[in-house]
This record gives structure tokens, sequence and C-alpha cells, in this order.
């Protein structure tokens, strides 16, 4: 549970205000203040299920498109062929899995209700440091898979 506590981690800041809970979805300039360590515990409680859920639709979409484009390609021939029809068929079988997601968004959203009320509403800074860190890590990641990209690229056999 490592990974879920880490992440649902992220959710929750300690302000000048006090500790505040950030809702992912919600706009980045909002967040809620937590009143007790009970509501801490609920909130990080349904984040956890929430990002459990979210996390399964997704790789569940991505195999069952992964399965049923395979066994579509292979048998329409050669699958290096026709790379454009591969592509669009696994992201056609992917975004059935939209609608799913989309009735689990909805229900996220009404539920947040329930958790704070209006009058918990803080405003924060724009950028919060953890996010600057964690984009200049992805900027950085995507630097070196593109000079990899190019190193492969010269070094292959023609």
């Amino acid at each position: 549970m490592g990974l879920l506590d880490s992440i649902v981690g992220q959710c929750f800041r300690d302000e000048k205000a006090g500790r505040v809970v950030v809702f992912s979805g919600d706009r980045r300039n909002r967040g809620y203040l937590v009143q007790s360590t009970d509501q801490e515990l609920k909130i990080k409680a349904f984040l956890k299920m929430f990002f459990c859920a979210h996390l399964s639709i997704f790789l569940l979409g991505y195999f069952l498109a992964y399965q049923s484009s395979m066994e579509l390609i292979y048998a329409l021939g050669r699958p290096a062929a026709h790379l454009f029809r591969t592509i669009s068929i696994f992201l056609g079988i992917y975004f059935l899995v939209g609608l799913p997601y989309l009735l689990f968004w909805r229900s996220y959203k009404k539920a947040l209700l329930s958790f704070v009320s209006a009058q918990d509403e803080v405003l924060l800074p724009d950028k919060h440091p953890r996010q600057q860190r964690v984009l200049l890590a992805v900027a950085m990641i995507a630097f070196a898979i593109v000079i990899l990209l190019g190193v492969i690229l010269l070094v292959r056999p023609k």
C-alpha cells in the first residue's frame, strides 16, 4: 500500500491556515481545511479507494484494448504494414473504457461534497514546490528518452 499512501499523501498539505486537502481534478488553487484527524482518515480512505479504482479502470482498459487489438491486427495481416490501422484499432477499443470512467468520475465529483464544506475552502499558492520538482524530473526523463532514441537510430544497422 506504499504507492497508494504516497499518492494520497500528496493530496494533503500543511499550510498557514492548517492541514489542507487538495482533491485531484479540482481547481489547482483551491483546497479545503481538514477539521480533525478523524475527518482526515475518512478522506484518506476515500481517496485510496478512488485511486485504486482509477488505476484498475485504466489498466483493465489498457489490457482489454491491447488483447482485442492484437487479435484483430493479426487477423487483418501483417501488423507492420498497417501501423496506422493498428493504432486506430487500439485507441478505438481503449476509448470504449471512457464511458465507465466518465461515470466513475461523475460519482467521484459528487462524493467530494460529502467530505468538505464550502466554508472550509482555502485559496492556495499557484505552484507547490513538489509540483515544480516533479515537472523538472519529468522534463529531464523526457529529454533522456529523446537522446536515447536518437542514439538508437544512429547506431542501428541499415
